[in-house]
């Protein structure tokens, strides 16, 4: 197996370097530090998957000898997807934090612009739920009307029929 000697310094650096960023306490340092050892392990898979060579598609011209294994690149594709959602999880705790340390405890009650209107909507709607109750008063005040009314209606038979179509017209 040849590795090339760049590439072993290289991950030795990043992974010495890595560890040491993690050891602080700020999760910005944290962060650096698990990039940093991310693309270490990504190296190191990188180096023990030997030599190159073909790629792993066989056709009639291709020989076993010549192929790559392709699980090393397998497992860096899913070490860098791995990577990329601690990061994300990662980013997510520090906006948390500067949230906290900059807004504290006031700054969950803050309210979106369209939280607000749906809260002002909600108000709105308490108050005219409230109205309906006086408007039902009104309603039976206006039915208890219209049935002192309906014996005066009882008259109208004696009425002329021209004012009877007259009073429908209206």
């Amino acid at each position: 197996m040849n590795a090339s000697l760049t590439l072993i310094v290289l991950m030795a650096l990043m992974y010495g370097t890595g560890v040491y960023v993690m050891l602080e306490r700020s999760l910005t340092r944290i962060l650096i530090g698990f990039l940093l050892v991310g693309n270490a392990t990504n190296l190191l898979i990188f180096i023990m998957s030997g030599r190159s060579g073909a790629s792993p598609i066989i056709d009639d011209g291709t020989s076993g000898a010549e192929i790559v294994d392709p699980v090393p690149q397998v497992l860096m594709l899913t070490a860098i997807v791995i990577n990329f959602g601690v990061t994300a999880f990662i980013l997510a705790l520090i906006y948390r934090s500067w949230w906290l340390s900059n807004l504290g405890d006031e700054g969950d009650d803050v309210m979106s612009d369209e939280e607000q209107e749906d809260a002002i909507e909600a108000d709105q709607a308490e108050q005219f739920h409230a109205g309906l109750s006086g408007d039902d008063a009104a309603v039976l005040e206006v039915l208890e009307e219209d049935a002192d009314h309906d014996d005066d209606e009882h008259d109208l038979d004696h009425v002329d029929p021209s004012e009877r179509d007259r009073d429908v017209m209206r």
